[in-house]
């Protein structure tokens, strides 16, 4: 996809990803206020509203500090009468969830659409939850699209469904359908101008407590059943046709494993294809079960539907075979794949796979112990190896690793667990280091360390830091500031002087608030002085009290990107071989992926398409060997 396929007024054919297409949707319903909090697998989402937003100029975005901020926002556009969406991974509506579900009892207005992207296998999460839970226990209608096609026409369906019955819409997807590209058929772009309402004509009551609530709840469930009917006719819960006894319920991904898995098998059973998770068309799927002998029920995760199914099977066809995770078909972890469809299918169904997957996969085995390994690494030119490297040396020279606990956090720099760092006693969720620091502060008689950076600092963690200097707690606190939420794209945040499109945007000064918070000490290092950094982070970990170390520098993909723009040359470095006395510092303690080993006189080569030219390995280098290159790129 072209940003212009985004942009087209017309109706048509684009190749876009399921993400690309959400966004589309929303376009499509003339979407007013937008807001989210970055996270994979969504974030294309929030880039792409961000790409555009000069383009149209007729909707307003924020990113926000966190998802509670962002569902919050979009729910108070749709309260003031403007149509509003909303995105996060499944683990940030963990998050949100404490407004969600006051939300979902107060009801809304105009049209508001919140978006959550599970991740089985957990690609790039820290578990693997079920977040189609949320839906059911909040009473809340969930859809889930299958294809980049479903997710467009979804969300511009889960905007009609939150207007016509005045409620937020969960639009569930997976990590294998918000990355997944696929022909869509684009409808009209019909926008119309952005303009303020005024309260007095949308005024409306969302408040809940006591008795208020309870009045709520008696309307939620009246309208959910209303919820329910409508998706007993919708298009998107429907029957593919089949023969024989045995039957599919499926839904998601896993309706594209299960076709493909018939194809190979050259069957054809009837698969009963749902689009809407709460509520279930309880009428439709009766019918379904009725004639079946067996019904195998795919779903990845947990047993969600099935639970539900085996419910209303026990009514309308006790005898039902359901064949799922209940009977061991099925795992309730990592995700699934044509292979794992098949192999139960043709169990099932007494058939012959379509080819040897476990020889494939033993092939597959043996060629892993012949490859090297490829463990995550942070990028050249990151200024978190050098933030890690001072770390470590002010350890040594303190000689106390073995009398410290390192609580880490999530972000690029989560991967200091891995060698040669080997830091991470806990890393939960955003902000959990300074919750976990309190409790080990007040158990252990050991130094307390916690990591966190500038985007975990605004999304979760000042209620922690607030605690912990509340209570007099001596406990060091790194704060790695480089400028963007950079694992999930380098999008901007509260640290940042610009917000969604670029625009301009107030900077939070963060040695002023630590400082206005009440910290016993405040200093900033600069992580590419590597050697510089290692005093003062000794005298923070040595001190007393809360104290903050706030390592400050842009993230490296971040800072190419403004050099290019800029029309500036990266100047990358090279090892002068007359220097170098092949001590191995640079990578045995560095790990930076554009040093190498020539292996004709085993000394370091600096590869000048991947070195970033930050000169962070001559501060490791005890003879300073590596300089920056005559010849730029």
């Amino acid at each position: 996809m072209t940003v212009e396929d985004i942009k087209r007024t017309d109706s048509g054919p684009a190749l876009m990803l399921a993400n690309e297409a959400v966004v589309r949707g929303a376009l499509e319903s003339d979407v007013k206020i937008v807001a989210f909090y970055p996270g994979s697998p969504t974030s294309e989402i929030l880039d792409t509203f961000g790409e555009v937003l000069d383009h149209f100029g007729d909707y307003k975005m924020h990113i926000s500090a966190n998802e509670k901020v962002a569902l919050e926002t979009v729910a108070g556009a749709s309260m003031a009468g403007q149509r509003s969406f909303t995105s996060m991974k499944s683990v940030g509506m963990n998050v949100a969830s404490d407004s969600m579900y006051s939300i979902a009892y107060t009801g809304l207005n105009a049209g508001c659409v919140c978006l959550i992207a599970d991740d089985p296998y957990a690609h790039s999460s820290q578990s693997e939850q079920d977040g189609r839970y949320f839906g059911m226990t909040a009473y809340v209608p969930m859809l889930e699209p299958s294809t980049a096609q479903e997710a467009l026409d979804m969300t511009k369906w889960a905007f009609e469904v939150s207007e016509k019955h005045k409620t937020l819409v969960i639009l569930r997807t997976t990590t294998r359908v918000n990355h997944q590209r696929g022909m869509v058929q684009l409808g009209k772009l019909e926008r119309t101008p952005f303009k303020k309402n005024k309260w007095k004509d949308v005024k409306g009551q969302y408040f809940t407590v006591g008795s208020v609530a309870r009045a709520h709840k008696a309307k939620l469930l009246e309208k959910a059943a209303a919820i329910q009917s409508d998706f007993e006719k919708t298009k998107f819960n429907y029957i593919v046709p089949g023969t024989g006894k045995v039957g599919i319920l499926t839904a998601g991904v896993c309706f594209l494993h299960a076709k493909e898995a018939m194809r190979n098998l050259d069957v054809e059973l009837p698969i009963f294809k749902l689009g809407t998770l709460f509520p279930l068309p309880e009428k439709k799927i009766s019918e379904f079960l009725k004639s079946l002998s067996t019904l195998v029920v795919i779903e990845e995760l947990t047993p969600y539907l099935e639970t539900q199914i085996t419910a209303i099977a026990k009514i309308v066809n006790p005898d039902l075979n359901i064949v799922g995770k209940r009977s061991r078909h099925f795992s309730e972890m990592l995700e699934y794949n044509v292979p794992i469809v098949e192999k139960v299918l043709a169990v099932v169904l007494d058939k012959k796979l379509s080819m040897d997957y476990d020889a494939v996969l033993s092939k597959a085995e043996k060629l892993k112990d012949i490859l090297p390994e490829r463990p995550p690494i942070f990028c050249p030119g990151c200024p978190h190896r050098g933030t890690l490297w001072s770390f470590r040396q002010a350890l040594q020279q303190l000689k106390i690793r073995d009398d410290i606990v390192f609580n880490n956090d999530i972000g690029c720099y989560s991967m200091a667990f891995l060698p040669p760092n080997e830091f991470s006693d806990s890393m939960l969720a955003m902000g959990a280091s300074l919750g976990v620091s309190a409790g080990m502060e007040m158990a252990l008689d050991d130094k307390i360390i916690a990591m966190v950076g500038d985007s975990t600092l605004y999304h979760a963690a000042l209620p922690g830091i607030v605690n912990l200097i509340h209570h007099n707690s001596n406990v060091t606190l790194f704060v790695l500031d480089n400028s963007v939420t950079a694992m999930t794209g380098q999008q901007f945040n509260p640290n940042s002087p610009f917000n969604a499109g670029g625009h301009p945007a107030r900077k939070i000064n963060m040695e002023k608030m630590f400082e206005a918070l009440g910290a016993d000490s405040v200093t900033i290092i600069d992580p590419y002085e590597t050697r510089d950094c290692i005093a003062p982070i000794k005298k923070a970990i040595e001190a007393d009290g809360f104290n903050v170390i706030i390592s400050r520098r842009e993230c490296a993909l971040y800072g190419d990107r403004l050099k290019k723009e800029a029309g500036e040359k990266i100047i990358p470095s090279e090892n002068v071989k007359d220097t170098c006395r092949s001590i191995y510092a640079c990578v045995k303690e560095f790990y930076c992926p554009a040093i190498t080993i020539d292996e004709t006189d085993g000394k370091m080569i600096i590869q000048r398409d991947l070195c970033d030219g930050c000169l962070e390995c001559r501060q490791v280098c005890p003879v300073d060997a590596p300089q920056h290159m005559e010849v730029k790129k």
